[in-house]
């Protein structure tokens, strides 16, 4: 198999370290997944550009479209799972339901609540952003076969497990 940029790295860098232990394989990993996470933040990017959306509209849509309830939640639990202030999911709400992809009302249980519900036209910007990112996915995931692609996957939860303290 040809190197990559990690393999170039790690010859780059390994006699750059005589007074830190330096584990090749550690290193190759961590520069490995930098690399498809940036790939994946760029078409991430290229998909906002096509839609027109912005980060914090995608951002703010995805979150309200992939909850146990799609498409409906209150500000304050909107605010909660992005990390940002009421106030500051205020303004993207108002963002979003100026340009109709968001509409307020009344919570069904207590009228003194709002609830937001993504409209026909935010479904669809988000889900055609949703089209181009996964057939990105689909195109990196293309390299490896099926099998690879399992034991990648058992591997990456392995990790992801371990950062979650299970």
């Amino acid at each position: 198999m040809p190197k990559d940029a990690a393999d170039l790295h790690v010859e780059r860098w390994r006699d750059h370290w005589i007074d830190i232990t330096f584990d090749d394989e550690v290193e190759a990993m961590t520069v490995r997944l930098l690399n498809v996470a940036r790939y994946l933040r760029g078409t991430k990017q290229t998909a906002l550009v096509e839609t027109g959306l912005q980060d914090f509209e995608y951002d703010t849509l995805h979150a309200l479209m992939i909850r146990d309830t799609p498409g409906h939640a209150s500000p304050g639990a909107l605010a909660q799972e992005l990390g940002v202030s009421n106030a500051g999911m205020t303004g993207r709400l108002d963002g979003l339901e100026k340009q109709g992809w968001i509409k307020r009302m009344p919570g069904a249980e207590d009228r003194r609540r709002v609830d937001v519900e993504v409209t026909r036209a935010g479904a669809t910007v988000w889900r055609r952003a949703m089209e181009l990112r996964g057939t990105a996915e689909d195109e990196l995931a293309a390299a490896l076969t099926r099998r690879e692609l399992v034991s990648l996957n058992r591997l990456l939860k392995k990790l992801n497990l371990h950062l979650e303290g299970s």
